[in-house]
């Protein structure tokens, strides 16, 4: 990779990963909203769904947008949008009020993914697209991880919401550093995209279906890690938040390791693509079961980072996927498209998987993520036989 490509790398995962720690303090927080305003375990699921129904009403006007305008603007509006959305968690005084912060949060986090990918693959050679998209997809994990640690490690010396508005001053920070240093292209489209060609692309279609079960796993284990650790393993929320940085750290060797093969691998490349997606949904899927025997906190640590390296990991992959099955100036909006589809899962698998562990158990829930898991597998290997 150049110089001038490491350098847009950097700068492109600095963004994901200061966005991804608003973003996904509103995961961490879900012990402390079931306390604060006395939640259920499906009025907890309702949190993450608003939060993912915000993302998903505007991925495809921002896609669209960001094909149009360039990343460069979108990525930066996106990010102190980020940071106003945080300060609002924090001070919101109802479960309703919190839903519509949680929504208005959600919606600016659709800057991430058309504009992340689109700098990547406008800016970066071919030989190291795949990587590169593995390197900047460590973003949502590490700012994961750095979020669940800071809102749930915060709670000791002061009071919850105290991580969201040092999440907000890091956007703020890292917006006005992107803004004055980014050094890609930012190329603008000279027509809109064409949907009507997405629509009728068989293997895109068939990737933005796994897409959804992909994205179910990921955002329900995201959302309920903490909660299930207290509840069921018998740990402290510190713990669980630690176990939950710990799946992120492994989803993000996940993406590089697999983002790695993709680009070295001999081969075609959307063969070998979908091939190694392929494995990390079995494992996955597998994984997922294995969840309900786990009875100690180091036990939790260990599935639960394995778990990180397949289940999550797999998004930096599917990423890649879709990009080998569409034209280059339709990245930003085939992007956004196929998130909308993993946003899809977001939307409804957390409350079915909130209502499973009220009215049957954890086990339920579980087993239910990895039947998804096994689904994506059955979608993907027939994606791997129209490639032939």
């Amino acid at each position: 990779m150049t110089k001038g490509g490491r350098r847009l790398v950097s700068q492109i995962t600095i963004w994901h990963v200061a966005a991804s720690i608003c973003y996904y303090a509103v995961y961490a927080g879900t012990p402390f909203f079931r306390d604060t305003f006395s939640l259920s375990g499906t009025t907890v699921g309702f949190v993450i769904t608003a939060l993912t129904l915000g993302y998903a009403v505007f991925l495809l006007p921002i896609g669209v947008l960001t094909d149009r305008f360039g990343e460069h603007r979108t990525l930066t509006i996106g990010l102190v949008g980020l940071a106003v959305g945080a300060v609002l968690i924090a001070v919101a005084p109802t479960y309703g009020l919190l839903l519509v912060a949680a929504f208005l949060l959600g919606s600016m986090y659709g800057t991430a993914t058309p504009g992340t990918n689109k700098a990547i693959f406008d800016n970066v050679e071919p030989a190291w697209q795949h990587r590169a998209i593995g390197i900047k997809q460590i973003g949502p994990t590490i700012g994961s991880a750095i979020s669940a640690v800071l809102v749930t490690g915060l709670v000791g010396v002061a009071v919850w919401q105290t991580g969201f508005l040092v999440a907000a001053a890091v956007g703020v920070a890292v917006a006005a550093f992107f803004y004055l240093t980014y050094s890609g292209t930012s190329g603008a489209a000279a027509t809109y995209p064409d949907f009507r060609g997405l629509a009728t692309n068989r293997s895109y279609l068939l990737l933005t279906a796994a897409g959804i079960c992909i994205g179910a796993g990921f955002y329900t284990t995201t959302g309920y890690t903490i909660l299930y650790v207290e509840e069921s393993v018998g740990a402290t929320v510190a713990t669980g938040g630690i176990v939950l940085a710990m799946v992120q750290v492994s989803s993000s060797v996940g993406k590089i390791v697999a983002g790695w093969f993709a680009d070295t691998l001999p081969g075609n490349s959307r063969g070998t693509t979908l091939s190694i997606l392929l494995v990390q949904t079995v494992g996955g899927g597998v994984l997922f079961f294995v969840v309900p025997v786990i009875e100690t906190p180091f036990g939790a640590g260990i599935v639960f980072s394995v778990l990180g390296v397949f289940a999550l990991g797999s998004t930096g992959l599917y990423y890649s996927c879709l990009s080998t099955v569409v034209a280059d100036d339709e990245i930003g909006a085939a992007s956004a498209a196929g998130q909308l589809a993993a946003t899809v899962g977001g939307l409804f698998a957390p409350p079915v998987f909130g209502y499973l562990i009220d009215t049957v158990g954890y086990n339920a829930g579980w087993l239910f993520l990895g039947g998804l898991s096994f689904l994506a597998t059955v979608i993907v290997a027939g994606v791997v036989v129209t490639s032939r």
